[in-house]
């Protein structure tokens, strides 16, 4: 409800402020002698060409804002936890699927649901976790409109697995409290391009299915560091999932933003040279031919964009109790994304940070760093997100198809050895007898 009363508060600052300014120029006027009162009667007189304007750009964002959180709150959220099945036979395509057919662009008929009821596409969570050593796999998605379909779409894809719905969601047990514990948040993102996908499970071959023990798991180096926290640590992955949809006044947007098929098409015209359109035929005839690895990227690039994408963000937490603090925990974390890397085509990288280089220049107080300190974690109990990055927004939210998304986030098979990733005790050959049925509420 907190979100709601700053939305709430953000609608009505507006029209405060800009009282608030007419008076400080009367005020101004007023210390200099000079008779603001014909001045205030034009303003007045011209109110009804300037006012409507102002205060719709002024309050126009912030009721989208409110309207929408208020959407969110109507559809609630649940955190169910992912128990991996004994044996898993499939390679990430399957959970391409998964995150194919849940994917909700969530659409407004009309302007009253975009500007009334606040329909919106929702944002899902799917979080690697580490508890004390205890790698657990989790989703946090909107109850009404997504976890129906997920339950159904995981059971389908993978025989074994359980899907439990947790009652109080695992990030309570960690206080918003920097005397009893200490951490640090990273983004992490496209470093490149977003229209250049990284390094995807077809990459790695696992798309030709090739025996467990013949298996390369991207997945392998992170879930292998999770399971080496201590019993006082903690490590919380968070990739929030937004479906990318078309921006428009229609679904609460003043400006209008295609989805990326232009860029993707401007980014293969550039790399085969079709920008020159006024080049002679000979320029043309004397053109270099791509080269193999050209020919992969612009292939990849194209079966990329013609699957569903999600604008897509990751944030990373290192927590454990205060005076315990091992740095030494952070650096293979990053580096364990490194894996999806392709030089020449697009990596994974770290895109801001809760602390600084030198907090003596940039934070001599600490109330910086303590701001995004608490902040991020309260984001990340609550599913939010914003830019830490001011300035140049480089830590924004980075399109990705299904197909990447399944890469580094997946049920992974028996190529994963390590004990701290657990599975269920026994196999269940069938999913459970109330599963939700029928064609979720889009």
């Amino acid at each position: 409800m907190g979100d709601l009363f700053k939305a709430i508060f953000g609608t009505i600052a507006g029209p405060l402020f800009l009282i608030a300014g007419i008076g400080i120029i009367f005020f101004t006027f007023r210390t200099i002698n000079v008779d603001f009162l014909p001045v205030l009667t034009l303003i007045v007189a011209l109110s009804p060409l300037w006012l409507p304007i102002s205060l719709f750009y002024l309050t126009f964002d912030r009721w989208v804002e409110f309207v929408q959180l208020k959407f969110q709150d109507t559809q609630g959220r649940v955190t169910l936890r992912i128990k991996l099945p004994q044996d898993v036979f499939k390679s990430p395509e399957a959970m391409e699927s998964v995150f194919t057919q849940i994917f909700n662009p969530n659409p407004s008929d009309n302007l009253l649901q975009t500007f009334i009821d606040g329909k919106h596409p929702l944002t899902s969570c799917f979080e690697l976790v580490s508890v004390g050593g205890e790698v657990r796999f989790y989703a946090n998605v909107p109850r009404k409109k997504v976890k129906n379909a997920l339950e159904a779409q995981l059971y389908a894809q993978y025989p074994g697995i359980e899907v439990v719905e947790e009652t109080i969601d695992y990030t309570a047990e960690i206080k918003n409290d920097l005397n009893l514990y200490e951490w640090m948040s990273f983004h992490i993102g496209k470093k490149g391009d977003e229209v250049l996908p990284i390094k995807t499970y077809i990459d790695f071959g696992l798309d030709r299915m090739p025996k467990e023990e013949e298996k390369f798991e991207p997945m392998a180096p992170l879930l292998e560091h999770l399971g080496k926290c201590k019993p006082h640590e903690r490590i919380w992955i968070q990739i929030m999932l937004t479906p990318h949809v078309k921006r428009n006044l229609k679904n609460g947007n003043l400006g209008e933003t295609a989805t990326w098929e232009g860029k993707v098409a401007k980014k293969i015209d550039e790399m085969m040279g079709r920008e020159k359109t006024s080049a002679s035929s000979a320029e043309y005839e004397t053109k270099t031919t791509l080269t193999m690895g050209e020919r992969d990227t612009i292939a990849a690039i194209q079966r990329n964009a013609s699957k569903f994408a999600y604008e897509v963000v990751i944030r990373a937490m290192y927590i454990s109790e205060a005076g315990k603090f091992d740095g030494e925990m952070i650096g293979p974390l990053l580096r364990s994304f490194s894996q999806y890397d392709m030089i020449g085509r697009n990596q994974f990288g770290l895109q801001w940070r809760t602390d600084f280089d030198y907090n003596f220049i940039s934070d001599p107080s600490g109330k910086r760093k303590r701001f995004h300190k608490t902040r991020e974690m309260d984001f990340y109990k609550g599913r939010n997100y914003l830019p830490g990055d001011v300035k140049n927004f480089n830590d924004k939210p980075k399109v990705m198809s299904v197909e990447e998304l399944a890469t580094f986030f997946h049920i992974p098979g028996k190529a994963i050895v390590t004990p701290a990733v657990t599975r269920v005790e026994s196999l269940r050959k069938d999913a459970p007898a109330n599963l939700p049925v029928g064609v979720p509420d889009f």
